[in-house]
């Protein structure tokens, strides 16, 4: 049986090529337990590394990437799924160093899978993906330490990206009063159409801080960026606020002080989806089921096929994608 995919491949001379190449289940991971035929992948930062050979993720040449995919159970040696199951995968180093989801078929292990949510179409689960994955469990950890709607403002950076886009969405539906941070002004009606009540330039909070606590603005945060940007908003955290760390766009240095967290009680809590046990991916995605908008949701997606990918790779590397890329492998 041969299945189509986008395979990336490293030259002798080190140069990096992507292609859309006809393959047959033997060119399948082995040792997987579960053949899923794919239908929909999604597009992340990870991705766009694993396309153009940077970040060091791809160890092994040639390559399917995809850290995200959904679709139909083919075939299973494991009792858990059966042919014709729904389900997603997200994380688990698929894509990276496993081949993943840019392709009409991938194998896996059965312990990465879980079951398509109800309420969700296959294209909305990739609408969602690893990026919206993320956002609900920065929410839920936010809401564990006592971020609720009364307490004031909740900042997302990075607002008009994947993570960001759903963070504001589910925040919005759950009555929080959001303020988005973009440098792209063009994004803010959609923006507002996701449920952002206010949108903050991202120069104001592009300059690293010069004192150590700047005045109280916000009682959570969804940081996607990282860097200098996380710095600033950990000076201006409400006592006891706490900022969910969920990326590191702005770079991965944080050049900071103890003093917000000594004085003010401020918690950095950081978000991991990849490694995330079964049970918290299973409870997560029935809660995006149930709380996120759905119709805010398919406003913020891109139609895309494996032959956009190259371009779009380097696209999100450059902070040009706006939403949810769903690439629909079949097409």
């Amino acid at each position: 049986m041969s299945f189509k995919a986008l395979v990336v491949s490293k030259g002798a001379d080190g140069a990096i090529s992507q292609a859309i190449e006809t393959l047959d289940d033997a060119r399948l991971p082995a040792d997987g337990e579960v053949t899923v035929a794919v239908e929909y992948s999604t597009l992340n930062y990870k991705d766009g590394l694993c396309i153009t050979g940077l970040g060091g993720l791809v160890r092994t040449y040639p390559h399917v990437p995809g850290i995200d995919f959904v679709g139909t159970v083919e075939a299973s040696s494991d009792a858990r799924y059966k042919p014709g199951d729904k389900v997603v995968l997200t994380g688990w180093r698929v894509g990276e160093v496993w081949w993943g989801g840019y392709a009409e078929k991938a194998r896996v292990k059965a312990d990465w899978l879980v079951p398509l949510p109800a309420g969700l179409t296959t294209r909305q689960a990739m609408a969602v993906g690893t990026a919206g994955l993320t956002a609900m469990l920065a929410i839920a950890a936010l809401a564990a330490h006592g971020v609720t709607p009364d307490k004031g403002e909740v900042l997302v950076t990075g607002a008009a990206g994947g993570v960001g886009s759903v963070a504001t969405a589910i925040l919005a539906k759950r009555g929080y009063q959001v303020a988005a941070v973009t440098g792209r002004p063009e994004q803010e009606g959609y923006l507002k159409a996701l449920g952002a009540a206010r949108i903050i330039p991202r120069a104001e909070l592009a300059e690293a801080p010069t004192k150590p606590l700047d005045r109280e603005n916000f009682a959570g945060c969804v940081d996607a960026v990282g860097g200098t940007m996380l710095a600033r908003v950990l000076t201006q955290m409400k006592y006891g606020g706490s900022v969910a760390a969920v990326g590191l766009a702005g770079g991965s240095k944080l050049d900071t002080t103890v003093i917000p967290f000594l004085l003010r009680g401020v918690n950095l809590l950081g978000i991991d989806s990849v490694m995330r046990p079964y049970a918290d991916r299973v409870s997560a995605w029935q809660t995006i089921a149930a709380d996120l908008d759905l119709a805010r949701l398919d406003s913020m997606i891109e139609p895309a096929t494996l032959a956009d990918l190259g371009k779009l790779g380097r696209a999100i590397l450059k902070g040009e994608i706006k939403g949810r890329v769903v690439v629909d492998v079949r097409a």
